[in-house]
């Protein structure tokens, strides 16, 4: 071979390494959602938007793919680091009808994070593989679903907080969570006390209960956003119970939390100040 043609089959040969190494590094993100409720209120398709373009626009190496409802395409999940579930709860959750493909991608050691009314399926088999993915979930009968405003005074050291500081969110805060026992694996990230009033409600299965009335009554914190490490290093689960209102993605403590929150959980190195994203996304940007 001519040393031209050598040095340009050097070259080319080193580019398809360059290139297929970046293509290898990059981390699979796959953001699922339902229609939601409007432009507001459980704004689903609309958040996930957001934050998959922020970690698309981060230069660490995200590739996103979203979907509106539950893939049918069976390879939709091949090669995902994290799930992202943003969607309405309950027997109508997304995973409900796809949870022998839930536990697959649990046992697979697949990252999840569950957003809001994505944190409640029904007690059973569902529920137990909530615990399984994210350490926690919101339990009817146990836990509650009012609308409060939760000053976060203080923040565990952790990747997931990076770049965050104290902040104040008037949202949709559930809390009383049933977590795995003892706590095992969770480590609380987001933690306030609940005013009095969130007690005001009659019992029933989203709005009291005995014992929520009980754990308020001993003054215990109440955990809304978690991280969660599965036993034996085989994945990274979060859970957070806020993100009703889309207009609070414009808060960059919380928006940073919680793009933190999936790099994390897809096991990708947090950056001191946190994962980077345009401030005030929702009305306009910078």
């Amino acid at each position: 071979m001519k040393p031209i043609l050598r040095l340009f089959a050097i070259a080319a040969t080193t580019l398809l390494a360059l290139s297929t190494a970046t293509f290898a590094e990059k981390t699979k993100v796959v953001f699922l959602a339902d229609k939601g409720k409007d432009t507001e209120k459980h704004a689903h398709l609309s958040g996930n938007d957001l934050l998959a373009k922020a970690l698309e626009e981060s230069g660490l190496g995200f590739e996103t793919f979203r979907h509106m409802g539950w893939p049918a395409d069976p390879n939709a999940f091949d090669g995902a680091d994290c799930v992202v579930i943003y969607c309405n709860g309950g027997k109508n959750h997304l995973v409900m009808e796809h949870l022998d493909q839930f536990e697959a991608l649990i046992d697979a050691g697949v990252g999840f994070v569950f957003m809001h009314y994505a944190v409640e399926v029904p007690v059973g088999r569902a529920g137990d593989l909530m615990l399984r993915a994210m350490g926690g979930y919101f339990e009817t009968h146990w836990s509650v679903n009012p609308h409060w405003t939760a000053e976060i005074k203080s923040l565990p050291k952790h990747p997931i907080t990076r770049g965050v500081t104290p902040f104040t969110q008037d949202d949709e805060w559930y809390y009383h969570m049933r977590f795995q026992q003892n706590m095992k694996g969770v480590t609380p990230i987001l933690s306030a006390h609940p005013p009095q009033s969130t007690m005001d409600r009659k019992d029933g299965p989203h709005s009291n209960n005995p014992h929520v009335r009980k754990s308020m009554a001993a003054g215990e914190i109440q955990h809304i956003g978690w991280a969660y490490e599965r036993p034996g290093g085989k994945g990274r689960g979060f859970g957070t119970t806020g993100a009703h209102y889309h207009h609070t993605w414009d808060s960059d403590n919380w928006r940073t939390l919680i793009l933190n929150a999936i790099a994390w959980t897809a096991e990708v190195e947090v950056p001191k100040t946190g994962v980077p994203s345009k401030s005030n996304p929702v009305s306009g940007g910078k």
